[in-house]
This record gives structure tokens, sequence and C-alpha cells, in this order.
């Protein structure tokens, strides 16, 4: 028996053929591929070392030689016994899955230790997920999602066209204040908010726009005949937030200001070598907004026994 990570192991009845149990292989003890490995069953979520007996198949997430619709052939004394002849020397080829977690990952600045740390699972694991067509488990999404701060549904990439916030509420949801320190620590230090504005046709409006936390200030960057452009000099509101799809929870802060632009040449250039991005919708968007935040609010909602 060979295996990689992230194959399933299927344990059935030899009579009957039906699935007793399955899990997800996060960890080889061999290079080669052969028994023992560390499954997390679906059943439990737990991790466990498992030595495969007869009962045994693997169901490999890409089919290759000695497979039949993806399972192999039952584990038997001399297939443990001998080593495969050919040990897997793939290329990496990331999915979307990994292609996303990694992009996550490396855009908070997180290594694949402490990723991996968070999210309950081997640094070896998380490289294979990152660099290979895996095919992850629902929990294991849960768990990454949860340790990088987004959603299953943003690690899937389902949904794009979708307003989020789709799920069904919690049974016993719990809504509380959060405090002036946990909202500036949710502000971080950038990402995507929504500036609300007095349009100059006399209407409000509400524009995402891509934002950096200086000290204690937002800024961000626009073009002087843009929407965005017109909070210089009048008291706006800005909100950021965000949802978790998978447990329907989530947070927002708002923030309520002065808006002021930034005309100092070197303060300017400083805006722009400390940003992380640049504007997503492109463009000549040179002119720096400030907001100085006069009050800070929040609302956080969990389940009603956290």
């Amino acid at each position: 028996m060979q295996a990689h990570l992230g194959d399933q192991l299927v344990i059935e009845s030899p009579t009957t053929g039906a699935a007793r149990r399955d899990g997800e292989i996060v960890g080889l003890h061999h290079q080669d591929g052969t028994p023992p490995y560390d499954v997390r069953w679906s059943d439990t979520d737990e991790v466990t070392l498992v030595f495969p007996g007869p009962d045994a198949h693997i169901r490999h997430l890409e089919h290759g030689p000695g497979t039949k619709h993806g399972l192999s052939q039952p584990l038997t004394t001399e297939a443990q016994a001998a080593p495969p002849a050919h040990p897997p020397t793939a290329t990496p080829n990331p999915g979307d899955i990994g292609r996303r977690v990694a992009a996550e990952r490396e855009r908070q600045r997180l290594s694949r230790e402490e990723t991996a740390r968070r999210a309950r699972m081997s640094p070896e694991y998380l490289a294979y997920l990152e660099e290979r067509p895996a095919d992850p488990s629902v929990a294991t999404l849960i768990r990454l999602a949860d340790a990088l701060g987004t959603t299953v549904g943003s690690l899937r990439g389902g949904g794009m066209d979708l307003p989020p916030g789709q799920g069904h509420a919690l049974l016993h949801p719990r809504l509380r204040d959060l405090t002036p320190v946990e909202c500036r620590t949710l502000l971080s230090t950038h990402g995507v908010g929504r500036i609300a504005v007095s349009a100059s046709d006399g209407g409000p409006a509400v524009v995402p726009v891509n934002y950096e936390v200086v000290d204690e200030a937002i800024v961000f960057r626009t073009a002087p005949d843009s929407v965005p452009a017109e909070a210089v000099g009048t008291d706006v509101a800005f909100e950021v937030d965000h949802l978790d799809e998978a447990r329907s929870q989530g947070w927002s802060v708002l923030a309520v200001g002065p808006a002021s632009v930034v005309t100092d040449p070197d303060a300017m250039r400083a805006l722009a070598r400390r940003a992380h991005t640049t504007p997503w919708a492109g463009g000549e968007r040179e002119m720096w907004v400030s907001i100085r935040p006069t009050t800070l609010t929040g609302r956080r909602i969990t389940t009603a026994d956290r």
C-alpha cells in the first residue's frame, strides 16, 4: 500500500463492502508512502496513528497506475513489506484551494509553521495542501479558515458574485459591543473598508477603498475627482467588517471623524512606501486622504456560550 498526503483511508467490511469508517491521511512516516499513517477521521475529527489491515483501502486524489476508480487494492503483508517501485516524484502543481491558502497566509505574513500550529496540522501537510491539487476535508478547511481569519467559502472560491451572509443565523446568537482596544486591533494595519460620504449631487454614497492604518489614522488613496475625495473637509463614517460564513459569526467596526487631504510631500512618499497594496480599482489615485477617528465602536456576533 502506498499513499500520499491528502488521500483518503477507507475501512470497509470484507463481506458487504459497505464503508464503516474513512479519514484523511494527514501525516506520513515513510517517504515512500507506506504505512503507518496519521489519519484524521471524518466522524470524530481526531488524528490517530493507523497501521491499516486487510480491510483498508486508499482512495487517491488522482488516479494512477495500479488503481481502479481511485481505490487501491486491499493491504496485504507482501504489499506492506515491499517498497513501491516508483516513489512519488510529481512536480508541485497547486490547486485553487492551495493557491488561496498560500496567498492569504502570505498576505498576513504568516509562516507555514505558525499557520499549521493555529490550524492544528503538521507543516508538512500544509505544504502539501499549498503545493498540490489537494481535496481537503471540510473539517480541515474550517480549521484553516479559522487560522487565517477568513471563510471556507473564500478558500474554495465559491460565491464570488454573491453578497456575504447568505447562511443561516446561529440558533443562540450573542451580540456584544467591542472595546476601543478590540476595535483598533480588528482594524489592524490595512485591508478593504467602506467610506460613507455626502456626494456632490446631494445624496449619500458608500464606496469601498483599500486602506492603511498609520499612527491611528485611517488613510487611503483616491483620485481628486472621485466620490471618496469628497470626504475631505467633512466628518465621515468608515466601516470594516468580517463574516465567517461557515460559523455564521462576524464583527464590524465603525470609525467616525474628520477627513483631510495629506499635502506634505514627505508624508505622501512615506505612505506610498508603507502601503501594502495599490488600489484594486487601478488608475491614477495619488491623492491621500486621512481620517482621524473621534469615535470608534464595534460589535461582534458569536454563539451565546462564548
